[in-house]
């Protein structure tokens, strides 16, 4: 069933949620954090004497609808062939290690790549606490590579942010473990792709790939460890593409850019010699 557009810009949706000590746990455990349990700097988000959330566990947050207002518009996207595309939340105050929230969704655009090149879905996530003050502003964008040629819009997508060119200020190595997958999914995504190897042979990968949600925790991790002091609440926004996927066990180089406020990054494989996070950019405050 092809997208409904314009229909599906006039969807409204709204959800509340919540989540205790063990989710935000949790969730610090996928990306990596507390490897080494004498760290105590890396504790602080894995041990919950003084509990913090690291600023991307906005990126889990799951919230059960409760109403929805506008058009029953279709999108019924083939879910073999979707992939995470981009990120950004802004901050608007720290995370809580554990809280009731609110929703409010929308659909943002959808871009027409073509018949057999895919679509591109934008969708804008507000997460407020209880009184309805925001804490986040989540921006996602899915790659939908199955459902090209719907005839939306092709142009008017944000330009994407442009990393320096001279050589990075700083890099530093993060190695994900075999099962890292198994661990991140337990954040609440639950695709096959992750998993279940025939899944992701169908979906033209030789084997389960890491979440690119994971990837970007994990770029979080880098500037909280490089720039930032492992202070969460110093980190106002961050913003990544998703260029190539990771498999479970590789390291991750993550390369840094400083100006001012600006943090600037991008994130590769070196043992293949690919680029897994483009156009990254962090602003601390």
């Amino acid at each position: 069933m092809p997208i409904d557009y314009p229909q599906v810009l006039e969807r409204r949706t709204e959800g509340e949620g919540a989540w205790t000590n063990q989710e935000t746990i949790l969730y610090a455990l996928g990306v990596g954090m507390g490897a080494d349990p004498m760290d105590e700097k890396e504790l602080a988000f894995v041990f919950e004497k003084d509990l913090k959330a690291l600023p991307t566990f906005a990126s889990v947050i799951r919230a059960r609808p409760t109403s929805s207002t506008g058009p029953e518009a279709r999108m019924q996207l083939n879910p073999v062939l979707i992939v995470d595309g981009e990120r950004n939340i802004t901050f608007h105050k720290p995370i809580p290690a554990a809280a009731k929230v609110k929703s409010k969704g929308r659909v943002l655009g959808v871009f027409d790549k073509g018949k057999d090149k895919g679509a591109v879905v934008v969708n804008e996530t507000i997460i407020t606490d209880e009184a309805g003050d925001p804490i986040a502003t989540i921006h996602a964008s899915l790659f939908a590579r199955g459902d090209g040629g719907f005839g939306g819009p092709s142009e008017g997508q944000p330009e994407p942010h442009a990393v320096p060119t001279r050589a990075p200020d700083r890099s530093i190595d993060i190695v994900t473990r075999p099962d890292q997958a198994l661990i991140y999914r337990l954040s609440g995504d639950f695709n096959p792709l992750h998993a279940d190897p025939d899944f992701a042979r169908r979906a033209g990968f030789p084997r389960p790939i890491l979440h690119g949600l994971c990837t970007y925790g994990i770029t979080c991790r880098a500037v909280l460890q490089t720039y930032a002091d492992y202070d969460a609440a110093a980190i106002k926004s961050h913003a990544a593409r998703f260029s190539s996927p990771v498999f479970p066990g590789e390291t991750i180089t993550v390369d840094l850019w400083k100006d001012g406020p600006v943090i600037s990054f991008e994130a590769r494989i070196q043992a293949r010699n690919v680029t897994c996070i483009k156009n990254g950019k962090t602003v601390l405050g």
